[in-house]
């Protein structure tokens, strides 16, 4: 009879973020060797990591970090939520978000290509996820510069890692704004940080849009001008950060707001899992 409990399997399977069959059948072939078991899970874990390719990843989480006047927020990325909330998993994240920022990667190649120790963050992914046992991919990475910053992760549920993440980068002296603008981004995911940088096909994508739609509306041809250029006005509330009304006081947009407050955001990133 193999030498483990039914504690041991509990306990190994919460350390790996393995299934509970086949955690139970890697120390039963250890006979009850909690290193050996580890080590035929990862064995086991490597050759279904290619299985896994093809599948899903809508749970996971956002992490960030602040190195030499740079922050760096990413997704890493998993198949559930039993494995998001794991120990393992949380210690892969910690390991990738410093490695990732360390080199101030932007792009999620860049920080797949970044070292980690002796290996790489995409060699050092693709170890964890053969002994965790589930397909784990860094989604997306980006790298803000600025003077100052504010980070604001959010848990849309209690028992798991924040799951949308925000960096401001600002000018000013008015940090509390400033965290208060990056709760807003969290809730009304604006696309750009300024109307004029919504691309100028998107623009004209839009009026054309909203031209169509109020002729159908039969609005008189000498208004269509006038209200074209209103609608298109709604449409930048929508996508474009400075535009946008204040979600704790809509009287107000956010520029006003951080006008107000002496501060100026000079950029910002927003992932939210999944999204």
């Amino acid at each position: 009879m193999a030498n483990f409990t039914i504690a041991d399997i509990k306990a190994l399977r919460e350390q790996l973020g393995t299934g509970m069959v086949d955690t139970k059948k890697a120390l039963e072939e250890a006979d009850g060797d909690v290193e050996k078991a580890t080590e035929i899970l990862r064995l086991a874990g490597a050759k279904g990591n290619a299985k896994r390719a093809d599948r899903s990843t809508s749970e996971g989480l956002v992490a960030a970090r602040e190195v030499d006047g740079k922050v760096t927020l990413l997704e890493l990325a998993c198949e559930t939520d039993f494995v998001a909330k794991n120990a393992r998993f949380l210690a892969l994240a910690d390991k990738v978000a410093d490695a990732v920022a360390a080199v101030g990667a932007d792009s999620a190649e860049a920080a797949l290509a970044a070292p980690a120790g002796e290996q790489t963050v995409a060699q050092l992914i693709e170890d964890e996820a053969a002994i965790i046992g589930e397909k784990v991919e860094l989604r997306r990475v980006r790298t803000l510069e600025g003077e100052a910053f504010q980070v604001y992760l959010h848990k849309t549920s209690k028992d798991l890692p924040p799951q949308v993440g925000v960096v401001v980068a600002y000018t000013g002296g008015d940090a509390e704004t400033a965290r208060s603008i990056a709760q807003h981004i969290s809730f009304a995911n604006p696309s750009y940080l300024t109307r004029d940088e919504v691309p100028a096909a998107e623009v004209e994508k839009e009026r054309e849009l909203v031209t169509e739609l109020t002729r159908q509306e039969g609005k008189p041809e000498a208004a269509l001008p006038k209200i074209v250029e209103g609608r298109l006005n709604a449409y930048f509330k929508q996508v474009a950060l400075l535009d946008q009304a204040y979600a704790k006081d809509d009287k107000q947009s956010v520029a006003q707001v951080a006008q107000a407050a002496g501060i100026t955001v000079t950029g910002f990133a927003r992932f939210k899992v999944g999204a």
